[in-house]
């Protein structure tokens, strides 16, 4: 009998798909896209449409097929498989892969091939929404210069909530925790990145990438605009996108007389990373930043001129002060290096102070024997080396963002 269940368990297992493999996405603007397996794309995450495990049961070779023309975003959605379990099993119920995708993308895509082709051809009359804030260029080796645009779009856009509503959906796929916001609410204001490129003869636009930010009001009349979302799609990243996005939405909020900071909403690793860059490139040419003033402190006037001028709140002109530091100290200097170490440790040691005076509180409601619990927890030694391990990560997090700088220059 138990070998029966193993063999039956065998086969049901030729079952199941990897959904991040079977998802195919592609952004298309040449009709020869669609047959070309090297402009397929595929999810990072799928956990929140197939579960944890990020499978689909039921099928043998199954693909889903999410294409995309390259501007407009009109939609291919197809399901494909070689064979279906029901075919072998026949008392074994498969996922409902279709249902799954068709709650998330919106209506109004084609399952049809050649209604595709025809939807690809009208890409012509795409143009960006809203207004343009911004124009660079990106040198290729293989297609010399390209020209993008960012622009700044809100939901009174015509047909621009329809198309929001398509681009969101890659959300889901690249952002582990990512959620969809609710457009509607007119304090949400939207930064997109558009490539412009040639198809005969004519200038079109590719979406890029896109962020969303919510703009909080600040008693008594200033608004603090929160970035909520942020996406550089897959075939764009590791271009600069990110970084030329993220400075010009501050600069943008920065002509605002009424922003009083720009903040993020529970931001990444990697936004961490990007916003550092952003804003010691930003910060580096201002006088409270000046080299010969770093290695006196973290000073009021940094603080002061980062908000004035570039709505930076203190914590993160404090990163900006230390990534600047660093790069101005010879670190094989020992006693100018210790100094560093100190200032930097001296912020890091913040949360375990908050901690020791948490323990004091706790000393006088906790009984001896559940003391001794918390206190393994926080001894001075373990201390110490958290706080070396903290400051290890953090210099080298700065050392990397001082590189790609040098590398800007």
């Amino acid at each position: 009998m138990a070998s029966r269940v193993n063999t039956m368990e065998k086969k049901l297992a030729e079952f199941k798909c990897d959904t991040n493999e079977a998802i195919c996405l592609k952004l298309v603007r040449f009709q020869e896209d669609v047959d070309d397996d090297s402009t397929t794309f595929h999810p990072e995450y799928s956990h929140q449409i197939f579960g944890d495990d990020e499978v689909a049961f039921g099928y043998k070779g199954l693909q889903i097929q999410l294409f995309y023309t390259a501007g407009n975003l009109s939609t291919l959605f197809k399901v494909k498989y070689s064979s279906k379990v029901t075919e072998t099993f026949d008392c074994v119920e498969p996922d409902e892969v279709e249902g799954k995708i068709r709650e998330i993308i919106p209506a109004g895509f084609t399952c049809n091939t050649d209604d595709f082709v025809s939807l690809l051809e009208k890409e012509a009359n795409f143009k960006p929404f809203g207004t343009l804030l911004h124009t660079y260029t990106v040198h290729s080796e293989e297609a010399g210069d390209l020209t993008y645009q960012i622009h700044k779009a809100d939901i009174t856009c015509p047909g621009f909530q329809e198309y929001h509503e398509r681009l969101q959906t890659f959300l889901m796929w690249f952002i582990e925790t990512a959620s969809f916001i609710d457009a509607d609410d007119d304090r949400w204001d939207f930064f997109l990145v558009f490539e412009k490129y040639n198809k005969d003869g004519e200038t079109l636009y590719a979406t890029v990438g896109y962020m969303t930010v919510y703009n909080y009001y600040v008693y008594p009349d200033k608004t603090r605009p929160r970035v909520s979302q942020m996406l550089i799609l897959p075939p764009f990243q590791g271009e600069g996108h990110g970084a030329q996005l993220l400075e010009a939405v501050h600069r943008f909020y920065c002509s605002l007389p009424k922003v009083q900071d720009i903040t993020a909403e529970d931001p990444s690793e990697n936004y961490v990373k990007l916003r550092d860059y952003v804003l010691v490139k930003l910060c580096q040419g201002m006088s409270s930043f000046a080299a010969d003033k770093l290695h006196l402190g973290f000073s009021a006037d940094m603080a002061k001129e980062a908000q004035d001028k570039l709505k930076i709140n203190k914590k993160h002109a404090r990163r900006v002060y230390e990534i600047l530091r660093l790069r101005a100290t010879d670190m094989s200097d020992e006693e100018k290096a210790r100094e560093y170490r100190l200032e930097v440790k001296k912020r890091l040691f913040g949360p375990y102070r908050k901690n020791q005076r948490e323990l004091a509180k706790m000393r006088k409601c906790l009984r001896p024997e559940e003391l001794v619990s918390h206190m393994g927890q926080m001894d001075t030694q373990t201390q110490h080396e958290e706080l070396e391990k903290s400051y290890q990560v953090v210099v080298e997090e700065y050392r990397r963002i001082i590189e790609r700088l040098a590398t800007q220059a």
